[in-house]
């Protein structure tokens, strides 16, 4: 496997906060031209089954996978698990546990939402959330852009449940060891999601990377939907700087809402090791 292989290993389903179902999912992405798929809802396997049933059923190489959510200098980070066991006790109980906090935290963003003159949005939220233990921001900007609030979901996110902006209420997730941890001993590659997107200072990126490769974590999203030419090129030489695979995702999550389709981005850099070059016993089909 070359790191010209379309490989599309990030991306969201009904199951967490994407809006089409494992199955569509898989067919989109063989359509696409996908050529090794992974399902990695926000800390959640329950869609891991019906994906992978669904990849053999088109055809198509899949490797299960999960985005865990993690807390690291009081920011949110992204970690996705590659090619693990998904039934692997600790890993099932670590992502309940990670997941049990999101409903308080709804509940509270609505409620800021309502001293703002936006009443119901948990309950107008909960119409778009295929399973309520996973309600996210995401479901919130559905709903007010149905209401009216705002005209798409990209400008409730620069108006409201950002940090800053009415309706943002933090949650403390998982750790960095917690997450690396559950993903290797459940046989998988821990990766950091789109790390363009944190908004770190350098010395805090350099620690995060730091940290994750002294946990065990093996890789970096280098090309990702939320990347453009230039982190491409930053986060191939971090891989070299690290010793980390690299990893490619469009991080789907809906054709309405997102810019990047799945299978719908650059070649990795050829001076990488691509991800699945440590992962070709573990994919399904």
């Amino acid at each position: 496997m070359t790191h010209l292989l379309n490989a599309d290993l990030h991306c969201h389903s009904v199951v967490s906060d994407g809006t089409l179902t494992p199955e569509v999912l898989a067919q989109r992405a063989k359509a696409n031209g996908v050529e090794l798929w992974s399902l990695t809802d926000h800390d959640e396997i329950g869609g891991q089954d019906r994906a992978i049933a669904a990849a053999q059923a088109a055809g198509l190489p899949y490797l299960t996978g999960a985005e865990i959510s993690v807390t690291f200098a009081g920011v949110t980070v992204h970690i996705v698990g590659l090619g693990f066991d998904h039934t692997e006790p600790a890993l099932v109980e670590g992502l309940r546990q990670t997941r049990g906090g999101r409903e308080q935290r709804a509940r509270d963003m609505s409620d800021d939402l309502a001293r703002v003159g936006i009443p119901g949005v948990y309950e107008g939220a909960l119409k778009y959330v295929g399973n309520p233990e996973l309600i996210s921001r995401s479901h919130f900007a559905r709903y007010l852009v149905e209401i009216g609030v705002c005209q798409e979901t990209n400008e409730v996110f620069r108006k409201y449940i950002t940090e800053g902006k009415p309706g943002f209420v933090p949650h403390r997730w998982a750790t960095l060891r917690n997450a690396v941890g559950w993903i290797t001993d459940a046989g998988g590659v821990a990766v950091i999601a789109h790390p363009g997107r944190y908004p770190f200072t350098a010395n805090e990126e350099y620690a995060l990377f730091t940290e994750f490769k002294a946990l065990g974590g093996q890789g970096v999203e280098v090309v990702t939907g939320a990347h453009g030419p230039a982190d491409y090129v930053k986060y191939a030489d971090y891989c070299h700087e690290f010793d980390l695979v690299a990893s490619r995702g469009s991080d789907f999550h809906s054709p309405e809402e997102s810019h990047t389709d799945l299978g719908q981005l650059p070649d990795l850099p050829g001076k990488v090791t691509p991800v699945w070059a440590l992962l070709a016993d573990r994919v399904h089909g």
